[in-house]
Parts: C-alpha cells; sequence; structure tokens
C-alpha cells in the first residue's frame, strides 16, 4: 500500500476514536449530572464487561450499593427498579471505555504488524494506549471518593484530574490524526502572529474546560443563575472569603462560577479576534484555513449560548451535557486552525513590498 493510503489509513481510525472519546465524554458528563457515576461499586476491568444476568447478581449490586452515603442521603427507599436506572448509564459509560480501548488496541496491532504506521509514530501511539489504559484506574481513583463518609458525590479535584486525562488523549490523537490526513502544511505567509493567537485560544479554552470541571464538581453551575451578573455584582461579593486565596479558585463556588464565565469571555474575544483577522483577506491564508477560522468563530457562538443557556436555566441535563460536548468541539476546532497555520512565517521583503 502507498505511503499516502497508509497514512490516510491510520488518519480515518484515530479520527474514529475521537468520535468515540467524544462519546465517552459526553456519558461522563451524563452520568455525573444524574447521579449515576456510583452506582457500581466494584472495579472490575473484565468480569464487568457484562451486566448483572440474574436477579441475584442485581441484588448484590444494589446491596453494595445501599452502603454508600449517596443511598442513604439521596436516594434512600427507592427499590430495585431505580437502582437499575442509574446503574445503566454508568455500565454504559464503562463499556464504552473498554470498546473504544479495543477498538484503538485492535487496529494498532494490525497497522504496526503490516508496516502502515510511520516507525517515528509507533512509540508515541503505544504510549497514548498506556495512557489510555491508566485512565480506566484514574476513573476509579475518581468514583472512590464517591463513598466516603458523609459525600454524595465525587470530589471535584479526582474529577477534574479524570477530565484533564481525557482531554490530553484526545488532544494527542486529533492532532496525529490531523497531520497523518495532512503531513505537509500549507503555506501562510504573514500569519505568524494570527498562530500565536490561535495558539492563546487553544490554551484559554482548555483552561475553561477545567474551570467547568471544577464548576460541576462543586456543583456551583447551580447558583447565581443569573447572567452577566452575579447577584446584582459584576463579581460576586463572597468571591474571596476562604484563607489561603487560592482555594477560593477551587471550593468557593462563588469564586469557581465567575472563573468559569471570565475564562469563557476571555477565550471568546480571543477566538472572535482570530476569527475576524484570518477572514478579513488581510493575510494571503490558504482556504482550509479560512475555513477552519469561520468555524471556530461559529461554534464560540454556539458554546457561549449554550453556556448561558445552561445558567439560566438552572444546569437541565440534557443542555449541561451538550454544552461539556461542544466544549470539546470547541478546542477541536481551535486545534484545526492551528493545524491549519502550521506553515505561518514572516513576510519577505518581497512580499512586504
Amino acid at each position: 500500500m502507498p505511503a499516502t493510503r497508509s497514512r490516510r489509513a491510520v488518519s480515518v481510525w484515530l479520527f474514529l476514536i475521537c468520535f468515540m472519546l467524544l462519546g465517552m465524554i459526553a456519558l461522563g458528563g451524563a452520568t455525573r449530572l444524574t447521579g449515576s457515576g456510583l452506582s457500581i461499586m466494584e472495579w472490575a476491568p473484565i468480569s464487568g464487561i457484562l451486566p448483572p444476568l440474574t436477579h441475584q447478581a442485581w441484588e448484590h449490586l444494589f446491596a453494595l450499593y445501599k452502603q454508600i452515603p449517596q443511598y442513604k442521603l439521596e436516594h434512600s427507599g427507592f427499590g430495585l427498579s431505580g437502582f437499575q436506572h442509574i446503574f445503566w448509564l454508568e455500565w454504559i459509560h464503562r463499556f464504552w471505555g473498554r470498546l473504544t480501548g479495543i477498538a484503538f488496541l485492535v487496529p494498532l496491532i494490525y497497522f504496526a504488524v503490516t508496516g502502515q504506521i510511520r516507525r517515528g509514530l509507533l512509540p508515541g501511539l503505544i504510549l497514548i494506549f498506556f495512557l489510555g489504559a491508566m485512565q480506566g484506574f484514574v476513573g476509579w481513583f475518581m468514583v472512590a471518593s464517591g463513598f466516603l463518609p458523609d459525600t454524595i458525590h465525587v470530589a471535584a479535584s479526582r474529577l477534574v484530574v479524570h477530565l484533564v486525562f481525557a482531554l490530553v488523549l484526545y488532544v494527542a490523537i486529533f492532532w496525529v490524526a490531523m497531520t497523518e490526513w495532512t503531513p505537509i502544511p500549507a503555506a501562510a505567509p504573514g500569519a505568524v502572529g494570527l498562530r500565536r493567537l490561535v495558539w492563546a485560544v487553544v490554551v484559554l479554552t482548555s483552561l475553561t474546560i477545567v474551570a467547568g470541571g471544577f464548576t460541576a464538581g462543586t456543583r456551583a453551575g447551580y447558583v447565581f443563575n443569573t447572567f452577566p451578573l452575579m447577584d446584582g455584582r459584576l463579581v460576586p461579593r463572597d468571591y474571596a472569603t476562604l484563607t489561603p486565596f487560592w482555594l477560593n479558585w477551587f471550593q468557593n463556588l462563588a469564586a469557581v462560577q465567575f472563573d468559569h464565565r471570565l475564562l469563557a469571555t476571555l477565550t471568546g474575544i480571543a477566538a472572535l479576534a482570530a476569527t475576524l483577522w484570518g477572514t478579513s483577506r488581510a493575510l494571503p491564508l490558504p482556504q482550509g484555513a479560512r475555513d477552519a477560522l469561520s468555524a471556530l468563530g461559529m461554534t464560540l457562538v454556539v458554546q457561549y449560548a449554550l453556556g448561558i443557556a445552561t445558567l439560566l436555566l438552572v444546569v437541565p441535563v440534557d443542555l449541561a451535557t451538550l454544552h461539556q460536548v461542544v466544549a470539546v468541539l470547541l478546542l477541536s476546532a481551535a486545534l484545526i486552525a492551528l493545524h491549519s497555520l502550521r506553515g505561518a512565517r514572516p513576510l519577505s521583503r518581497n512580499e512586504v513590498r
């Protein structure tokens, strides 16, 4: 098989993995929002592939769930059918993770054996697989924090670690997939400053997603459900109530939500500036880069509107899950724009003239 076809085949496979990871992130968000994440009390990487198949197996898992604080403080009294309702979403989340691992490993072996993966790329893909396997352990580490006394939710810090691992995997795989599909960058004379701005968008989007993780983990989205003011103020009066000050960024609900809003707004300003700059015809950009920057601007508008709607409607499950998914799509759009500007360089003297 010619080298170009091999690279395209590897790229399609990696894009499929990104799609599966996006589904994993969506399922994780829905699991958290519905309180389903603590319904499975056992970490069983192999036997857990199958759901309970007998009434006795269901009763065993339900009895385990009854021992944790979430059942006693939030779901006390609901029967086996209620437990099954929250169980299935968590089981699908874990099953999808296992399926994603298989979908990565089996083609990886095939492409490696048939020589379709570039020699320099193979070690990185193997590392990504092991990081993906580690993500399963990180997920269980997160879930276990919800079993502690007087706790009905997982620890926000562990939730964010789990989210960051997912983002790192997604970004790494997505970037490799794009590079295998388009290995040679298009020329983009005079676009060095624009590429730096798009880099800033990528960083700001990532920080906003992480701040969103703390907003979700601390349930800060359920307070101050007005926009743009918070309790009638631009900056909430309770922003700095914790000592030392940095604790406010992670534990103070007012500060956590404000920081998420602030980062989202900064991301929006930077993304719209990049879109306007890149589509103004002031630079001789390739059409692919212009299209990518246009998509970035449109995705930003959708995501910002979703964030406001999620806040004003007090975090409905469907809307909040969609907000989380579009956040990753926004990051993807920024990565596509950045990738399309790999050929950015200063203008030569002749081009300036």
